[in-house]
This record gives structure tokens, C-alpha cells and sequence, in this order.
């Protein structure tokens, strides 16, 4: 059975810096692609970062050079650093994985959500 389990989100300030975690379970972490996407009150939900099994990053562009995606193969977790928060990354949190695949492809499984509030 595939489990993601998020954690790491809250209330930060303009600016500041959160960490996002997420434990995954129940398939082959190595051989997967892992990511997280992230939906705003009202919005669509968006892709935020994705990473594969040999470490090739897709980033949104609102994003880079704010947010980092690493994994761990040995821990099976991947981890969003956001830094630079600003009040439009205000959206619940959703780690993914895309189970067997090695490229970009599309996520076969969802975590339940972390929310992320950016406001003074």
C-alpha cells in the first residue's frame, strides 16, 4: 500500500523559511519520481517542484531560485526547502509520486496535504 505522509508546513512570515517533508512507503522510492504541488482557496491545483530517481529537478518558474526539492533514497523522503516565502505560496501542500517512472510523468499517488500560510 503507497503511503506519503507530509509534514513541516504552518504559518510563516513574508520572507521566512519552511521545510516540507515527506515519508513515503509501500512502493520502490528509488525507481520513482517524487514531487510536490501545492492549490491555493480558488485555484487550480499547480506543480511545484518534481524530481527523479537520478536527481533532474522540474521546477515551477515562480519558484526557482526560492524552493529546493531533494531526495533520499536511503530514507525514502523527499524534502521542499522554500525559502523567500512570499503570501502567494499560501496553498496546501501535496507530496506526489509517480510509481515506476524514471522522467517527469504524470503522479499515480498523493500525500494528504500540508498547509502553508505566508502572512504577517
Amino acid at each position: 500500500q503507497v503511503q506519503l505522509v507530509e509534514s513541516g508546513g504552518g504559518l510563516v512570515q513574508p520572507g521566512g523559511s519552511l521545510r516540507l517533508s515527506c515519508a513515503a512507503s509501500g512502493f520502490f522510492f528509488s525507481g520513482s519520481t517524487m514531487g510536490w504541488y501545492r492549490q491555493a482557496p480558488g485555484k487550480q491545483l499547480e506543480l511545484v517542484a518534481q524530481i527523479t530517481s537520478g536527481g533532474d529537478t522540474n521546477d515551477r518558474a515562480s519558484v526557482k531560485g526560492r524552493f529546493t526539492i531533494s531526495r533520499d533514497n536511503a530514507k525514502n523522503t523527499v524534502t521542499l526547502q522554500m525559502n523567500s516565502l512570499k503570501p502567494e505560496d499560501t496553498a496546501v501542500y501535496y507530496c506526489s509520486a509517480s510509481v515506476g517512472s524514471q522522467w517527469f510523468a504524470s503522479p499515480t499517488h498523493w500525500g494528504q496535504g500540508t498547509q502553508v500560510t505566508v502572512s504577517s
